[in-house]
């Protein structure tokens, strides 16, 4: 008799930690981090398509966007989108050529500055002018990397992106293996 209750109690002790361990990573999943894949070549040079990222669903519960920070939302349409915060609420944000410019000072992206130079060399990186505007209370102007083939902010398809709309922000690279890395948000700076 011992035997049996043994092991019925051994079975009912794995089952209870599946289940539990089952319910803690739906939980993580759903509610803190989401394994996203980026489609598209449109963060190029730093995303690949094919790519899969961490988004951290958290991260703007108690904070806002800031410049620089790779985020995931949904457009209007139902779409998900990853891009690049570029402009903040209350700040202008205007793009001529290869230059973007908040408030009417340059914006310098580290992240994308070989990408644009071999660009120049050989007859312009951005073709997609934007005029001056203002960005709303409780939104960002947001743009891709690859910005020649990227559909961001400046298009009505996206537009400026409210914060509700955006579900985080893209914290790591976890495929392919080789290119696992952590994101690095910020490496942008305007100029006076």
């Amino acid at each position: 008799m011992n035997t049996i209750d043994f092991r019925t109690n051994l079975i009912y002790r794995w089952l209870l930690a599946a289940v539990t361990a089952y319910v803690i990573v739906h939980f993580m999943l759903w509610f803190v981090v989401t394994p996203t894949q980026v489609k598209g070549d449109s963060m190029k040079p730093n995303f690949s398509d094919g790519q899969y990222v961490i988004v951290d669903r958290w991260a703007y519960w108690f904070a806002k966007p800031k410049r620089g920070d790779v985020v995931v939302f949904r457009t209007s349409a139902g779409d998900y989108y990853i891009k690049r915060v570029i402009a903040l609420p209350g700040e202008t944000v205007r793009v001529e050529g290869d230059h973007v410019y908040i408030n009417g000072s340059l914006l310098r992206e580290y992240y994308i500055e070989e990408e644009i130079q071999s660009h120049q060399a050989a007859g312009g990186y951005n073709h997609l002018d934007y005029p001056e505007t203002l960005v709303p209370a409780g939104h960002v102007f947001v743009m891709g990397d690859n910005r020649p083939n990227s559909v961001d902010s400046r298009s009505l398809s996206v537009g400026m992106v409210p914060y509700s709309r955006i579900v985080g922000r893209a914290d790591m690279i976890i495929w392919p293996y080789e290119n696992m890395q952590f994101i690095h948000h910020g490496d942008v700076e305007v100029l006076p």
